[in-house]
């Protein structure tokens, strides 16, 4: 054990290059990579986050207060209902010494709206985008929309020359994995760190940028980030002093590293629920022995799925207490949510059985079911677990898993019959989940990630009702309708909201988010 260990330690070490000793260098870990520096390309948490260091936003999320604070936007006027003036910092310049203009502003909301961008949730409502001078621009809706400041979190600004001049005027279609564009492998934004290197699955650097127009209250000039898929690597890695910090520790390793004198564990809830897709579109499913029908369009058989699941015996051997279990596709700290709706329905799997007898299947069927393995606390365990748990049904799952770079591109291209899911919500409105993964597939942001192709025109009329409500109390009443209008179709398959620890050393200094994501530009290392 100590030889294998050894060898782990050494691997490790081989994948990070020495830093320049008087660099404040902050070497941190995780499971995943990121697909792609296109920052309109694939919505993915871990993305964004990092993305976050190189490119800026109109505003964005205080770490402190997670209240909406300025960041390339200085101000912002409601005009109208439908009309948003938003001021912009003066004297801005991008990593090549270019300035930052409304220009590039309009730009970047207008590239998020393209046909091959994944952030459409974020422009959902936007109608136009027009330039009222040189530092001032107006977002145009097409109704009053209360999140919107909300959804410009996400929405990072690049240079309109610069996406020009390297043919990167769209984003790269993540769904095309043939597809290569320059802003797919490089990075140039106003952030407060510059992209220096990157090797997919081995490593990336970013260097602090002098010409920032901002002050870190941090003291990082570096940041170096390696992908770590083995967790007992990660967590050797951080014990033998290597690392700094690991995003992701397993639950198993959770008591050795609160009990290490050298180390500390932070915790917090993650406002990210995970659930299980399905496939409800295809009349028949790849890879099953039912054919000329497919099981998964009776909310019977969806229901019995979900009630064969033993979500404690899940929480507490699987997550080892890093879930809180849940009966809808939102956490409590998300606008819509409420005690009703997270009630899950009770565990009982002769009452499974017998909703597949019901539905036609009583010695069940075979289903294709695909999971990251890289992606979210203890995914492939999960889904491991569940499949098991499905069988004693007679649902045989064929569990197929993949790392996240190739995973997110494989199911948006509907190639997954049951799928697994972790859904976020930086805007913290329920309207973000209900028009993403519920919504019909559509325009405008309808069904981003409704892979599945869900259809329920009902529930689409009142989701559509709450995105043109003005009166916040109907709003938040018509938002939990459509959950609870979920929960009792089984859209989905709802498990828990994760709770998030990070493992790090006890001189690192970190505010912890609950979108799980890294401010670089608070972070210490002492």
């Amino acid at each position: 054990m100590k030889l294998k260990l050894a060898l782990l330690c050494a691997a490790t070490a081989a994948a990070f290059a020495a830093a320049p000793l008087h660099a404040k260098t902050f070497r941190w870990a995780s499971a995943g990579e990121i697909s792609t520096w296109d920052i309109h390309s694939q919505n993915n948490a871990l993305q964004n986050g990092i993305h976050a260091a190189v490119y800026e936003s109109l505003v964005y999320y205080n770490s402190r207060t997670f209240k909406i604070e300025p960041v390339l936007a200085t101000s912002w006027t409601q005009v109208s209902p439908t009309q948003l003036r938003v001021n912009l910092r003066q004297n801005v310049k991008f990593h090549d010494g270019s300035a930052f203009t409304a220009d590039d502003a309009a730009y970047s909301i207008e590239r998020a709206m393209m046909k091959t961008s994944n952030f459409t949730p974020y422009t959902a409502g936007i109608d136009r985008v027009a330039k009222v001078n040189a530092n001032t621009i107006d977002i145009f809706t097409k109704r009053p929309n209360p999140v919107l400041l909300n959804q410009l979190t996400e929405l990072r600004m690049m240079s309109k020359a610069w996406a020009e001049k390297n043919s990167s005027v769209e984003p790269k279609d993540i769904r095309n994995v043939n597809q290569e564009t320059f802003a797919n492998r490089n990075a140039m934004g106003t952030g407060p760190f510059v992209l220096k290197q990157w090797v997919p699955d081995q490593r990336m650097v970013m260097a602090a940028n002098p010409d920032w127009w901002g002050k870190l209250e941090g003291n990082l000039t570096e940041i170096v980030y390696t992908p770590i898929k083995s967790e007992a690597t990660r967590v050797a890695a951080l014990l033998s002093g290597e690392l700094d910090l690991v995003l992701d520790p397993s639950p198993q390793d959770l008591g050795r590293l609160r009990s290490n004198a050298s180390l500390k564990v932070i915790d917090g809830v993650e406002s990210r629920t995970m659930f299980f897709g399905m496939d409800q579109h295809r009349d028949e499913l790849p890879g099953s022995n039912v054919k000329g029908k497919n099981p998964l369009k009776d909310q019977r058989v969806r229901q019995a799925l979900y009630q064969a699941i033993d979500i404690d015996s899940l929480m507490r051997v699987t997550m080892r207490g890093l879930g809180q279990a849940t009966g809808t596709l939102i956490a409590p700290q998300v606008n819509g949510w409420s005690e009703a709706i997270h009630k899950r329905m009770p565990y009982n799997v002769e009452a499974a059985k017998k909703l597949l007898a019901d539905a036609g299947y009583p010695q069940g069927f075979e289903v294709d079911f695909a999971c990251p393995n890289n992606r979210y606390i203890n995914d492939e365990e999960i889904c491991q677990a569940v499949t098991a748990m499905w069988s004693r049904v007679g649902v045989r799952a064929k569990l197929r898993t993949l790392p996240l770079v190739t995973y997110f591109p494989m199911i948006q291209r509907y190639e997954a019959s049951i799928y697994m899911l972790g859904w976020g919500v930086p805007t913290f409105d329920a309207m973000y989940s209900l028009q993403s993964l519920v919504r019909t597939v559509g325009t405008d942001g309808d069904g981003n990630y409704n892979v599945g192709r869900y259809s329920n025109p009902k529930l689409d009329a009142v989701i559509d009702r709450a995105k043109v409500e003005t009166d916040l109390l109907v709003r938040n009443r018509l938002l939990t309708q459509a959950l609870q209008m979920s929960n009792d179709d089984v859209s989905h398959i709802p498990l828990h909201n994760q709770v998030i620890p990070w493992a790090m050393k006890k001189g690192v200094e970190v505010v912890h988010r609950p979108d799980n994501r890294l401010d670089w530009r608070l972070i210490k290392v002492n």
